[in-house]
């Protein structure tokens, strides 16, 4: 029960961190199950129906945020945003692979072995490098649309809104054992 609070928890903070701007038809969540003692499938359409909760709110403060720190005038702001759109659906693919590694991490806590530990951890790599390749494929985007500044704004501006995510993730997440 321990480690299903703070998959939750862990989901939780990741589900703001996966919230796609771009998409705004995201299917309804799956019904919380009522069962005090729900079974595996169950507990996970739980989690994936608390992300999905989450990442609408999540949307339009993302939107908040970029919009005041990108302070963008007309002209720029009509270049940016649909550049910016193609890449969080993207990003929400690689958070996407990020959430099922933790999931996956939750289900074999309690009885990792050394290979599913080099698994998950070769994974989180990846998926941090992906991550690294779509934010320069998107800073070289901006910048040749709107110039070094802006591009450079951006990548500023995301880098502090993923850090801050990565550390709620990171300390919601506990430390392997054996």
């Amino acid at each position: 029960m321990q480690s299903m609070k703070w998959t939750l928890a862990l989901a939780l903070a990741l589900a703001s961190f996966c919230a796609a701007t771009a998409s705004a038809q995201q299917p309804a969540p799956a019904p919380l199950s009522s069962d005090p003692t729900p079974s595996t499938s169950s507990q996970e359409a739980n989690i994936q129906a608390y992300v999905e909760l989450l990442r609408s709110d999540v949307r339009a403060r993302k939107t908040e945020i970029l919009t005041e720190l990108m302070n963008l005038n007309d002209t720029q702001s009509a270049k940016f945003w649909p550049i910016y759109r193609e890449y969080d659906v993207q990003l929400q693919k690689i958070n996407d692979q990020r959430l099922a590694g933790i999931l996956d991490y939750a289900k074999n806590f309690q009885s990792m072995t050394d290979e599913k530990a080099d698994q998950l951890a070769k994974l989180a790599l990846a998926l941090e490098n992906q991550r690294n390749e779509l934010k320069k494929t998107y800073y070289e985007k901006l910048r040749d649309q709107l110039g070094g500044v802006v591009a450079a704004r951006f990548l500023q501006v995301e880098n502090q809104m993923l850090m801050v995510i990565d550390l709620q993730i990171a300390s919601s997440l506990p430390v392997v054992e054996k």
